[in-house]
């Protein structure tokens, strides 16, 4: 028996569960809530509608995770996608300049997508069927742009871009959990140095919900809303189950789980929310032993985390004016902090498989390419390169074979 599966009298039992769920939510919301604002403004979005995004998406997570945590008595918790939030800023620097209406139009075609994935299994298999190397090099050429943002920023703002990134390598060493938090903590304090006293003058603090009705642009939701569903499953969705299953939560419902989150990402869609879905970082807080839970009450971390996350939602207006007052490129470079472990991740995923190495170096060439051709963005063409360049070489292989 292990320390976290050790008896505990009631009240110190709820103390542990509880300390986790607020560390986890604070992690996770403090880790990437400037890349999802970034991804808002870069497809289109105001001030005003990026903040009431990420209101959204905090709301449609804790809600998620509250109910779906109590029903199952499983340790459910969710997240936003971050990155389908790096695929926003992808498309908007393909773009120069999207719709904003038709970002939603697309937002509100790939929370469909996740909820009939949830209702009809073939389309589940199809979206997993994708091969390893091709979807994990798409992730890793939609990251690698904004991985960079840090050696820019330094670059341009070398006084406040560097303070950040040494705590977070410092921090990377010592407390690897706060290292990102820390670093945009750092980055908030520099901002305000900069920005000075007037640095909120004209904007909301208060938090804020703004409406804005879809268009439904064929081109936007072949080159914005699929690659976000598919990069959501694949980048989100997969590992989140996985996690589960790591730490013994076999039973975890998986088409409920997939349905209930298209569902509440199309529900949000209009407000901001892109998409909400599983969480692996802080399911791996929430559910594993660290928690210092026994298995069966580790439910307890994710229904406190959803519960911080009701709280951390008033604070939305506030994060959207400290990014409005920070020069675009710090808010990248914090986001490029965030996402050095995915990418990472993506890039030993894309080159695990020796005889289709070629294949992933060339989804991945193509995706951080940034092309867009016939107003479609890099991560289609990079997927559709990838699935081309690996049909020649199987073609190719069973010939000398035969």
């Amino acid at each position: 028996m292990t320390a976290g599966d050790r008896p505990a009298s009631a009240p110190s039992s709820l103390v542990a569960p509880i300390a986790a769920g607020l560390v986890g939510a604070v992690t996770g919301f403090a880790s990437s809530f400037a890349l999802v604002i970034a991804g808002l403004t870069a497809v289109g979005a105001t001030a005003a509608e990026a903040a009431s995004g990420l209101l959204a998406l905090c709301l449609g997570q804790a809600l998620l995770a509250i109910v779906l945590s109590l029903r199952f008595r499983l340790p459910l918790s969710f997240a936003w996608s971050t990155p389908g939030a790096a695929v926003l800023v992808a498309a908007g620097a393909a773009s120069k300049g999207h719709d904003y209406t038709g970002a939603v139009g697309a937002f509100l075609v790939a929370s469909a997508l996740m909820a009939i994935t949830g209702f009809w299994p073939w389309l589940a298999r199809m979206a997993t069927s994708i091969p390893k190397p091709i979807a994990s090099a798409m992730l890793a050429g939609i990251l690698f742009p904004i991985c960079v943002s840090p050696v820019t920023a330094t670059v341009e703002h070398p006084w406040l871009a560097l303070p950040p990134i040494v705590i977070w390598l410092v921090l990377s060493r010592l407390a690897p959990r706060w290292a990102v938090p820390a670093a945009v903590v750092a980055t908030a304090v520099a901002v305000l140095v900069a920005a000075g006293p007037d640095w909120a003058e004209g904007l909301s603090l208060a938090p804020v919900v703004t409406f804005t009705a879809p268009t439904f642009d064929p081109v936007l939701i072949v080159s914005l809303g699929v690659p976000l569903y598919l990069v959501t499953m694949a980048g989100q969705q997969i590992p989140g189950f996985t996690v589960l299953r790591a730490f013994g939560y076999e039973a975890a419902p998986t088409r409920t789980l997939l349905a209930s989150t298209g569902i509440v990402s199309a529900a949000t869609s209009t407000l901001g929310g892109f998409q909400v879905n599983l969480s692996a970082l802080t399911a791996a807080i929430m559910a594993g032993p660290d928690s210092h839970t026994p298995h069966e009450r580790r439910w307890i971390a994710a229904v406190t985390g959803g519960a911080a996350y009701l709280l951390l939602a008033f604070g939305a207006g506030a994060a959207g004016a400290l990014v409005r007052a920070s020069p675009p490129i710090l808010i990248e470079s914090v986001a490029g902090l965030a996402l050095l472990g995915a990418l990472i991740t993506a890039i030993t995923g894309a080159l695990e498989d020796v005889p289709n190495r070629i294949v992933a170096i060339a989804t991945f060439l193509v995706v951080a390419s940034g092309i867009s051709i016939a107003g479609i963005g890099s991560a289609v063409w990079g997927l559709l390169a990838g699935g081309a360049i690996m049909l020649v070489l199987r073609v190719g292989r069973r010939r000398a074979a035969d």
